[in-house]
């Protein structure tokens, strides 16, 4: 059972999400293991496909710290899937090359709702726990992990449409029409969330984080309704327990920028920011109430390891003096980045920030 941090050898992470000094400005990236890193090509070959390779938790810890042996990061972040949940509902997830997620059986009607399996963590999705207490115990200490979700929103986008969607039309039909089914598959979705955290809490996750991927497609008062209120639901369940009430919890609505001062009084530490928005404005909207994740533009990568570091120089400079800012993209780093230059932003945060200190 995880409750403390005394034997971390990094704290970085931990003590800038309480908005405490840290020597430099921690740093971590969303999709840090990923396609982009060729170790990880060779063990997804191995695995033979992706849901393999999430579903086998040596593998899973195996890709969850690779990116910890190129790169000075400070935090792992549990490699898993955000679609854990639905999969486990039973409604049929399969992952294929170039295609995106797809469910043979979406949810489209009350009956259908009704029907959804309420998965058990430590039964139905075993593999997860059982990934986060082998990696917790192959980190021994190094730097803390991150485990984490997809919010209610968001797995309901999937689930209802069956698939990636661009406009979110099927989803968006049942908030409006059946507001009542919409709002029962939430709350569903609420509590299997929150026993699945709190059951990575209880494996040996050290933070928990809320991916809010498509919060940013709904209108203003959807938002709050239907995304918002929903995630509230999930940090107050989290707060009451004796294990996951003592980690941080992390935010993250892409897209959400023009809310962040509504999702900074739900109860999390820690608000992520997409490139979109200015830190410096930010922490005016959130009044310094939480600390803030981001926000380099994941496209910059591209560019020259000069205009890399500069960039870098840019964002921390945009958050200005004073704790509570972690390093990271504004969404997830893209599959064909070169490596090396993953390497010049994780040391650029590093060595600017504790030179502006």
């Amino acid at each position: 059972m995880n409750t403390s941090y005394p034997n971390l050898q990094n704290d970085r992470l931990i003590r800038a999400l309480r908005r405490q000094d840290v020597d430099c400005t921690p740093v971590w990236i969303m999709r840090q293991a990923g396609r982009y890193l060729p170790e990880y090509r060779a063990t997804r070959a191995r695995a033979g496909d992706f849901l393999t390779l999430c579903k086998t938790p040596e593998l899973a810890c195996e890709v969850t710290l690779q990116p910890l042996e190129r790169f000075d990061l400070d935090a792992a972040i549990l490699f898993s899937d955000i679609l854990t949940i639905p999969d486990a509902m039973g409604l049929g997830l399969s992952l294929n090359e170039g295609e995106g997620p797809r469910f043979a059986r979406p949810v489209r009607t009350a009956a259908d709702v009704e029907s959804l399996i309420r998965p058990d963590p430590e039964s139905n999705l075993r593999y997860v726990m059982d990934a986060v207490r082998l990696i917790r115990r192959e980190l021994n200490g190094r730097v803390p992990l991150i485990g984490f979700s997809g919010s209610p929103w968001t797995l309901a986008t999937y689930m209802v449409e069956g698939q990636s969607s661009r406009d979110f039309s099927i989803v968006k039909s049942m908030i409006y029409q059946e507001p009542l089914v919409a709002r029962q598959l939430l709350g569903i979705l609420s509590e299997s969330i929150a026993l699945y955290l709190r059951a990575q809490a209880h494996a040996g996750a050290q933070v928990l984080m809320v991916f809010d991927t498509w919060g940013g497609a709904l209108g203003h008062a959807e938002y709050r309704h239907f995304s918002l209120d929903p995630m509230a639901q999930i940090v107050e369940a989290l707060r009451a327990d004796p294990v996951a009430g003592t980690l941080p919890i992390i935010v993250f609505t892409k897209g959400g920028g023009q809310w962040l001062s509504r999702i900074s009084q739900i109860g999390s530490d820690a608000l992520g920011c997409d490139w979109t928005t200015s830190l410096r404005k930010a922490r005016r909207l959130v009044q310094d109430r939480v600390a803030l994740q981001g926000n380099l533009d994941p496209a910059v990568l591209n560019a020259t390891p000069e205009k890399i570091r500069s960039a870098v120089g840019d964002v921390l400079e945009d958050y200005g003096p004073g704790p509570g800012h972690i390093f990271n993209l504004g969404h997830g780093i893209t599959p064909g980045i070169d490596p090396d230059h993953v390497k010049v932003l994780v040391d650029s945060v590093h060595e600017l920030s504790r030179t502006a200190s």
